[in-house]
């Protein structure tokens, strides 16, 4: 039953973007691993997967550009 309630917990989002940042990084300890692992929800990873993918790509077109602009 206690391990039902655990999980029925969720992640503030501070935390699902800190471990999707890590995750995008590749570095990440053991111990905030499995504390993330039992907080966030697939729907949660997904979300803020997605959003930090538009922003990188976004932030690496606009390097570019600015790149290109200046250099070209």
């Amino acid at each position: 039953m206690q391990d039902k309630a655990a999980h029925s917990e969720k992640a503030p989002f501070h935390q699902v973007i800190k471990a999707v940042l890590w995750s995008m990084i590749g570095i990440r300890e053991q111990k905030g691993y499995e504390s993330d692992i039992t907080k966030i929800t697939p729907k949660q990873a997904i979300i803020a997967g997605i959003i930090g993918a538009i922003i990188f790509i976004l932030t690496v077109l606009t390097l570019v550009n600015l790149a290109i602009n200046y250099l070209g």
